[in-house]
């Protein structure tokens, strides 16, 4: 495919079509336009309507320079049907000259109910000179950038589709069987819709050319998927075969019996664990649902085949619960472990190293510090990453490496998320891992009430919080900002925490947030676990990883300003013991429409899956998966969701072309996703 300067663009519009990530002629070919402008036919004067948009052909009468209240170029132009006004704001010196009476004009603008009359506000125009023939298609309009015109862009487009490679990569039978139109017909319609062409089909993007372009899309991304599936498999990993001694003494000190979910999934990562290749699972789980236990177990098969494993979480306080909670549960089994975080002193951070180096350390937990270059592991046999949407692809990358690097072949993976993934998602952006789902919650957890409370009841909600406190139970009150903003005047964790502590002097009360130092974030948050803090204020902060089974309260202010996954997972940090949960969300009215969805959603559901489905159709693919922190090419045209159909077809055509023509596959694969390949290790 050409390159741009192989398109003769000068570098100053090479550069400004990047900014746009357009970098050869195929970017340009499938930069499809947002909207469409019919100047295919003229409409008389007398026709028009006030917030219609339409082409006239015109002679000027006069025009005029108005100095006051503004600079302003103003001409009134006829055609034999009526007449109106054209008005400029911004003009040059040479556009006066442009309007003399008798020039003829065709114009494309918007009438709008002016001071003096019907008028178009700087509408687009040309002069004619000459019987110039209507345009036989609709013109394009497209996303565009600073300094780039759309007559410059249209233009670099025109020449991407002269001399780009639009033959089909499908094979004929295939595109007949599934009732495709050519590929090269398609995208020149969407570029050029004739003037009858349906403009609800275009605009809505349900138009059969649209149909084909989202298909091969879909069917590019799903070869990807697959293709990188079937090489993991030639790739080399350290067979882990469980010690049923160990993992038996493990599970009689649990205080509870696994679930059957939990049970399942742990004989699939099991079977993973005990095959040379590497696993790359994703383990999914509501909140609550048990997934660290999980992960403990995986480590404790790693570590017993006389490996090491290491977990990575992407904040100090979640993988500070998961240093506490899995060390506990290992240290009878004699398994040392080792905590390295970005925040741990240098002597302390060294001797970590060390043990680490010299496999003294058989399970190391931290953060993204795991990744940096000091931490050698002597044998890394499984990595597990906690909420791995938050990592980018290079930190997901750099923690496998480690173990290459190491000689031990590539390290086993399991992904872990607590936020659940809808179907579509799964057989689209995460088609290349395998799924373990624990789909239920442990025995006797009850579901935990939702109430919406206007934030006009704040005095009703803090008594009852100090009610609850001072019978013995714990809360927390969440709050969005730490200190007070001008554009969001929303409460803050330290007003709120200077309040309460002024006004309930016998409540012991604590403060976390994200600029606290780990020292202090951690010696507030063992204090809230061992009790000795009733109600702690905080930041989202708390999000994922904090379990107090003790604390059964839960109110998150200005509720309306948060995502449903971020609800979710914190109306999960209550209703973990035997006490009945409460989360009360305050809000602050007037709610807008999206708030006001949000909130119904979060009060109408407590199951993940719902909520995540949801969501999805509310925020579409793109930012649920966290943008491009994903790893995998996000989807241009297609919608997983709304183009489900069409999935399920790419899925089924994927397979067969693989089987049957892989070079042919990898030909369309190459068309679609040629500078993106390298995201798809990860």
């Amino acid at each position: 495919m050409p390159s741009l300067e192989e398109l003769g663009i000068t570098p100053a519009t090479a550069g400004r079509l990047q900014k746009l990530g357009l970098h050869n002629a195929f970017d340009l070919v499938l930069h499809l336009p947002l909207r469409y402008e019919d100047e295919t036919r003229i409409t008389p004067i007398r026709d028009l309507f006030f917030g219609q948009t339409a082409c006239l052909e015109v002679e000027v009468v006069d025009s005029e320079m108005l100095f006051r209240p503004k600079k302003t170029l103003r001409a009134r132009v006829r055609d034999s049907s009526g007449s109106l006004l054209l008005r400029f704001l911004n003009f040059y010196g040479s556009q006066v000259r442009q309007f003399t009476a008798g020039t003829r004009l065709r114009v494309f603008g918007e009438l709008r109910q002016g001071h003096a009359g019907p008028e178009m506000v700087h509408p687009r125009y040309r002069i004619l000179r000459d019987e110039e023939p209507l345009p036989q298609t609709l013109t394009p309009v497209y996303p565009t950038t600073a300094g780039l015109s759309q007559a410059t862009l249209r233009r670099c487009i025109e020449q991407a589709l002269r001399s780009e490679d639009l033959s089909d990569t499908l094979p004929e039978s295939w595109r007949i069987r599934l009732g495709l139109p050519l590929f090269r017909d398609c995208v020149m319609l969407l570029h050029h819709p004739a003037a009858g062409a349906s403009h609800r089909e275009l605009d809505d993007r349900t138009h059969p050319a649209w149909h084909r372009l989202k298909f091969d899309e879909l069917l590019a991304q799903q070869i990807s998927m697959r293709l990188h599936y079937r090489e993991r498999l030639s790739y080399k990993a350290p067979r882990l075969k469980p010690s049923t001694t160990r993992r038996s003494k493990l599970l009689e000190q649990l205080p509870f019996r696994l679930t059957t979910a939990q049970e399942r999934v742990l004989r699939e990562i099991d079977a993973d664990l005990g095959k040379a290749h590497p696993m790359h699972r994703l383990l999914q789980g509501d909140v609550g649902s048990g997934k660290t236990v999980v992960a403990a177990l995986a480590c404790l098969q790693a570590i017993d085949a006389g490996y090491q494993a290491a977990l990575m979480a992407p904040t100090e306080i979640l993988a500070e619960q998961h240093f506490r909670k899995i060390e506990q549960l290992l240290q009878p089994l004699g398994i040392p472990t080792t905590w390295i975080t970005g925040s741990l002193r240098r002597k302390d951070r060294l001797a970590a190293q060390e043990q680490v180096a010299s496999g003294a350390a058989q399970l190391v937990i931290g953060t993204h510090a795991l990744i940096q270059d000091p931490v050698a592991f002597k044998a890394l046999g499984l990595v597990v990453i906690d909420e791995q949407h938050r990592f980018g692809v290079e930190q997901r990358l750099a923690l496998r490496r480690k173990a290459e690097v190491a000689g031990f072949g590539q390290p086993h993976q399991l992904m872990m998320s607590a936020t659940p993934i809808p179907r579509t998602l799964s057989m689209s952006y995460f088609a290349d891992l395998d799924l373990s789902v624990i789909d239920e919650l442990p025995a006797g957890r009850k579901p935990i009430v939702t109430k919406l409370v206007a934030d006009s009841r704040r005095a009703e909600v803090i008594a009852r919080i100090r009610q609850t406190c001072l019978q013995g139970g714990q809360s927390y009150w969440v709050c969005p900002l730490i200190e007070e903003s001008e554009t969001l005047q929303l409460q803050t964790a330290v007003d709120t925490f200077e309040s309460i502590s002024q006004e309930f002097p016998d409540l012991r009360t604590g403060l976390v947030h994200g600029r606290l130092a780990p020292a202090e974030k951690s010696a507030v948050m063992e204090r809230f676990a061992q009790g000795d803090i009733q109600l702690l204020v905080a930041t989202t902060v708390i999000e994922v990883g904090v379990d107090v089974p003790n604390a059964s309260i839960m109110v998150i202010e200005h509720a309306e300003r948060m995502g449903l996954a971020q609800l979710h997972q914190l109306r999960g940090r209550v209703g973990r013991g035997a006490t009945q949960g409460f989360c009360i969300l305050m809000y602050h009215p007037p709610l807008s429409e999206l708030a006001r969805t949000r909130l119904k959603v979060i009060y109408e559901h407590a199951d993940g899956f719902e909520i995540a489905r949801q969501d999805l159709a509310i925020r579409g693919p793109g930012e649920y998966l966290g943008a491009r922190q994903s790893g995998t090419p996000l989807l241009r045209f297609a919608d997983p969701e709304q183009d489900g159909a069409l999935l399920e077809q790419a899925v089924q055509a994927a397979a067969d072309w693989i089987a049957s023509d892989t070079e042919g596959a990898r030909r369309h694969l190459k068309r679609w996703l040629w500078s993106r390949q390298e995201f798809l290790t990860a």
